[in-house]
């Protein structure tokens, strides 16, 4: 079976565009597989039943992995096995019976729009590092970006005439985003005020963030400095970076934008990711509606209690 995961491993590297965090969460699961089998005295992926595979999907849930990550290892087990069809190296798939478990659907944390702006407008820009910092906060909120889409652009993937960005997506996936004149105001006062002392040693390569020693910015660096603005902001909500991302999909919904469209910006493949942003957008919609309609359980309730007093 080792000889059968090796050529998998080398499939993953070298034919298929993934990047490398994918490549090494597939390998984990599928290894954790292999070494099941092993467990229940299995020596060949040919010889593995469906219930060999929904047992360690059980396994795997009483573990007290998540749905989500219980999930992806289901859908590793099939990659493998889609890959092992294709080489001939099996006839049948023993996963293709297996249900994938349901995940829970949970409503992402949410900036308003007027704390998205105070998050924005915490970076002193004075300072070289506070203007990076501004410019990343309104790139990542203007386009809707991962953190890990964001701290990877580079220079060339800036369209400044036509005002969109460049983005290589889950699976390096590649689409074009909009971005605001702000936004790139911003960016090009970072290039021409900040980034050059940030690439000082020429280590750059064309990266746009830049980190104090003039190389990539990482996540956790990312996180570190969000952090920081939120406490100082005083925003009391669960932030993290994704937020933005929440954020820019909400608001552009609540405003009237096409579903549709929000896929494309976002890069989502499945417009049924999208469309959990229309529970939010419905949630918006009930508080306008309680807030505003002059029969709603809040005006009522309260002009209730005003006849009494």
């Amino acid at each position: 079976m080792n000889d059968l995961f090796q050529q998998y491993k080398s499939y993953l590297l070298f034919e298929q565009n993934l990047t490398s965090n994918s490549i090494d969460a597939y390998l984990r699961d599928v290894r954790r597989f292999l070494t099941y089998l092993k467990t229940v005295g299995v020596d060949s992926p040919a010889r593995v039943k469906p219930a060999h595979v929904q047992r360690l999907i059980q396994l795997l849930s009483e573990m007290g992995l998540s749905a989500n990550s219980v999930a992806r290892n289901l859908s590793s087990i099939r990659g493998f096995y889609r890959f092992l069809l294709a080489e001939n190296y099996i006839e049948s798939d023993p996963t293709e019976t297996i249900d994938r478990p349901k995940l829970a659907r949970r409503l992402p944390s949410v900036l308003s729009y007027e704390e998205v702006r105070k998050l924005i407008e915490m970076p002193d820009v004075k300072h070289y590092l506070g203007l990076r910092d501004r410019a990343m906060l309104e790139t990542i909120y203007a386009c809707g970006l991962r953190v890990s889409e964001l701290l990877n652009l580079t220079l060339n993937d800036i369209y400044w005439k036509e005002e969109f960005v460049r983005i290589f997506g889950k699976g390096r996936k590649e689409r074009l985003v909009p971005v605001a004149r702000t936004a790139l105001n911003w960016i090009q006062n970072y290039i021409d005020r900040s980034r050059p002392a940030l690439d000082r040693y020429n280590r750059s390569q064309g990266v746009l963030f830049l980190n104090v020693r003039g190389g990539a910015l990482s996540r956790m660096g990312f996180w570190k400095i969000l952090k920081q603005y939120v406490e100082r902001a005083g925003i009391r909500k669960e932030i993290h970076p994704h937020t933005f991302r929440h954020s820019f999909a909400t608001h552009l919904l609540e405003r009237g934008a096409d579903l549709r469209a929000v896929q494309e910006m976002l890069g989502h493949a499945d417009i049924s990711t999208t469309q959990i942003y229309t529970h939010i957008d419905r949630t918006f919609l009930m508080q306008e509606y309680q807030t505003f309609h002059p029969r709603s359980d809040v005006n009522m309730k309260r002009n209730q209690n005003k006849l009494r007093s």
